[in-house]
């Protein structure tokens, strides 16, 4: 019964660890772009107030099926970002019969725990990039694991922008293993990719799931390295962009390429069916949303 019970500690330990890493870096994220939104003195939207985030949180409760736990869904709008938003969620339950033979460890038993943070920028400029990130910590009765990964999304795909972005995961991906990087970016590009359309979502990044490589303490790491070189490179992309003008052409240019975006998120994202399969908040799971989008 003690072992038992020292298992079950460790991982509720674990658990709890990183369900609250997630909530930090959501904080210090969601401060670092707010900053970036004072400190903007670009032309357009000059006069408009610095944005600020709205934090709406949200529960799933139903105590007949064990359905709990929620989330908070963090969004923006400002003078920089267009639309960003930054959510955390940790919940718990069961898959659906169908459902949960699509995910690890589920067949025999439905029952799930999933914590994560999950971010979408859609840019004012069509100069800066829009860009995605997610990190999630999943449990099943059969299978624990990480996931997520970064991608830059441009209007304009800019060479110094990609490699910078690309060089930062690689460093990050490195300090672990050098096999990581060339097998997870691999995994980017093929993930986010439109098959209708014969074309990527963006320029790439890494993308990480059903990881249980190295053992739960540096598996964690690795996603924490993941999180922590967004944080630094992103708003360094955003800087270098951010006092261009821009025409109408490139404004509308933008818009259709926002198309893909949709398209993509409606039609193929994992991380969509996985939050409507299991009674997440729709506004939430469906903020990756560009706010405007023109379709030709």
């Amino acid at each position: 019964m003690s072992a038992k019970t020292k298992t079950i500690s460790r991982s509720e330990e674990q658990k709890q660890t990183a369900s609250q890493y997630f909530q930090d870096l959501r904080d210090r994220i969601c401060a670092r772009f707010e900053q970036l939104e004072r400190d903007y003195t670009g032309t357009h939207f000059a006069d408009q107030t610095p944005g600020q985030f709205e934090f709406t949180p949200w529960e799933r409760q139903d105590e007949q099926t064990d359905k709990g736990g929620g989330g908070t869904m963090g969004l923006m709008k400002g003078r920089v970002f267009e639309k960003v938003g930054v959510n955390i969620s940790t919940v718990h339950g069961y898959f659906s019969e169908e459902f949960r033979k699509k995910i690890p460890g589920a067949d025999s038993d439905g029952r799930f725990w999933a914590s994560g943070i999950s971010l979408v920028a859609h840019m004012r400029s069509p100069f800066v990039p829009a860009v995605h990130m997610n990190l999630r910590h999943i449990r099943t009765t059969g299978k624990t694991w990480f996931g997520g990964g970064a991608d830059l999304n441009p209007i304009t795909p800019n060479d110094e922008d990609t490699t910078a972005f690309h060089e930062a995961l690689k460093t990050a991906c490195d300090s672990f293993d050098a096999g990581y990087y060339p097998k997870y970016k691999q995994a980017c590009d093929d993930y986010f990719y439109l098959p209708h359309r014969g074309e990527h979502r963006g320029v790439g990044g890494i993308f990480v799931d059903y990881l249980d490589d190295k053992g739960w303490d540096q598996d964690f790491a690795f996603i924490q390295s993941i999180g922590e070189t967004f944080l630094d490179i992103y708003p360094k992309i955003v800087e270098r962009h951010w006092d261009k003008t821009w025409s109408e052409a490139e404004r509308h240019h933008q818009l259709v390429r926002r198309g893909r975006y949709a398209e993509f998120n409606l039609i193929y994202d994992r991380g969509t069916t996985f939050g409507l399969k299991t009674g997440g908040k729709t506004e939430a799971i469906l903020m990756s949303m560009p706010p405007l989008a023109i379709w030709e």
